[in-house]
Parts: structure tokens; sequence; C-alpha cells
């Protein structure tokens, strides 16, 4: 199956042993060297209507996605993800 990246952007994330929903895709890392995919990236949750900012980006590595389907992405529950400042 083929797929782009604008097909990625907006797909729920999930976790596959607790079902935690963790966002949606809003972008990816790729190594331009290798030319290989290397995570997904989830953008922070505005804190208090985003008044005081945002959570820390949650950064899911290639080799968690488990599987990706037509609506979610499900990813292996080695929780606690990477999170970018």
């Amino acid at each position: 199956m083929n797929c782009r990246i604008a097909d990625l952007r907006n797909k729920q994330v999930v976790c596959v042993k607790s079902g935690e929903i963790l966002g949606y895709v809003s972008d990816v890392e790729f190594n331009t060297t290798t030319g290989n995919l290397d995570s997904i990236i989830i953008f922070g949750r505005p804190k208090l209507l985003g008044l005081f900012g945002k959570y820390a980006d949650i950064v899911i590595p290639w080799g968690d996605i488990e599987v990706i389907g037509e609506e979610t992405v499900l990813v292996k529950n080695d929780l606690p993800y990477c999170e970018k400042q």
C-alpha cells in the first residue's frame, strides 16, 4: 500500500494495549540522507484553552507503528514517548 505524507496528516493515533487516543498526526520527520521516515509527530494539546501555551509535542518513532489504517494509526504501548519542547 502506498501512502503519501498528506494522507498521514490528521489520522488518529491510538495505543494498541491501552486504547488511549494520543492525538492526531500533525507532522513527520524524515532523514534527508537516507530518505527514510524516522517518526511521526503529534502536536501538544493546548493548556487551559491555549492561554497558558501547550503541552510538549509527542514524537513516535517509525518502528513503534503497528498499523496504518484508513483513519487511524495504531502504535505500540512503549510510553512515555519522547516529547519535544
